[in-house]
Order: structure tokens, then C-alpha cells, then sequence
């Protein structure tokens, strides 16, 4: 992986993934924000039900993240469900405070809602060399 596809990465930001759908075996493709924190990748989203998305990446780890703003790259990576509800909870609070700038204030109030319902999904690039 080159090294503007390394910064890229570290930025986060807005992307698709493609993910293989656990029922049909289909890929299928869609945009999410994704998150670069101490060195590690997260796909977040809002709370709620348990998304399409997440479960296909928990039956099939493999997915592609499609770099799309400002750098263009598919990148081959390797998802899990992040179980660690302290960890998610350190996560989830700087996500919504850092990269979508929400007020802390309001973060703490909800933050056991987005912890308990919100997708998690920790991943990594798929070393290929």
C-alpha cells in the first residue's frame, strides 16, 4: 500500500465498502464514514437496529473499503465486531465529538444508547505481499 493510501486512510472519512451478503452470497455495496483512532480503523454508524451491512462483515470478515474523496483506491480489508463495550464506548465518544463534531455535553447524555445499538466494526488492511 502506498503512501498516500496510508494517509488516506489515517484521515477517515467518507467511503463504500463492499460487503458479501451473508443470505445471498452478493456483493453489495454502500457509503459509510469510517474512523482512524491510536492507529486503528473503525466503520461506525447512528444507533438502531442491526444494519444489512454489519452482519454480512460479521458472517464474512473479508470486505472492500473504496477510498473515493480525494484519493481513489479499493483496499481489501478485515472486519470484527468490537465486543469491548469500554472500548466502543472510547470509540464511539471521540467519533462523535472529533469527526462529526458533535458537543460533548450531548455525546455523554447518549452515549450508552450509541454504545448498547449503534454498528461497530473494527478492521484492517488485508496484507497481500
Amino acid at each position: 500500500m502506498d503512501s498516500v493510501v496510508r494517509a488516506a486512510l489515517r484521515h477517515g472519512g467518507i467511503a463504500d465498502i463492499t460487503t458479501i451478503g451473508r443470505k445471498t452470497g452478493l456483493p453489495r455495496r454502500i457509503e459509510i464514514y469510517f474512523h482512524h483512532f491510536d492507529g486503528e480503523l473503525y466503520l461506525t454508524g447512528r444507533p438502531g437496529p442491526k444494519r444489512d451491512w454489519e452482519a454480512n462483515i460479521e458472517a464474512n470478515p473479508g470486505f472492500t473499503l473504496h477510498l473515493k474523496r480525494g484519493v481513489i483506491a479499493d483496499i481489501e480489508v478485515r472486519g470484527a465486531l468490537e465486543p469491548d463495550r469500554d472500548e466502543r464506548a472510547r470509540i464511539l465518544y471521540r467519533a462523535l465529538t472529533e469527526s462529526w463534531g458533535s458537543e460533548p455535553e450531548r455525546v455523554s447524555a447518549a452515549l450508552d444508547r450509541w454504545v448498547a445499538t449503534a454498528p461497530f466494526i473494527r478492521f484492517e488492511p488485508v496484507d497481500r505481499s
